[in-house]
């Protein structure tokens, strides 16, 4: 999604589910003085919403610009017949990894609802008398 499209789905829809996992970050002060200014401007977004949707935009721009390094393997033929070589750059590395971590926090997310810790028991000491 560009951040074009991201400003628009802003206006326009909801937001997507989201995982059970947290992250707590500290914004340097322009760009919170930046983030403020969105919730200013998009009032039905929390600051935490709007974060979350910049971060799955620059995301998906940075695996877009991550280089494909040809290797020596041809996978396919193009339209043309050239052959088309497998890519041994950080993309298909960056894919997999981000699967693999996908399916780790749907598999922690699918708990009906996450249960609350238990305080541990303590012993308590009967004295004799």
């Amino acid at each position: 999604m560009s951040f074009k499209e991201l400003l628009q789905s802003w206006r326009e829809s909801a937001a997507a589910p989201r995982t059970v996992a947290a992250y707590s970050v500290r914004l340097p002060l322009d760009e919170a003085a930046q983030l403020a200014a969105l919730a200013e401007m998009f009032p039905g977004r929390a600051p935490e919403q709007l974060i979350t949707e910049l971060l799955g935009a620059a995301l998906t721009e940075l695996a877009a610009a991550m280089p494909y390094v040809a290797g020596e393997r041809v996978i396919s033929t193009d339209e043309q017949g050239d052959p088309v070589y497998e890519d041994v750059g950080p993309t298909p590395r960056f894919m997999a990894l981000a699967r693999r971590h996908r399916r780790r926090l749907a598999a922690a997310g699918s708990d009906e609802a996450p249960r609350p810790r238990r305080p541990a028991r303590t012993q308590q000491k009967r004295g004799r008398g």
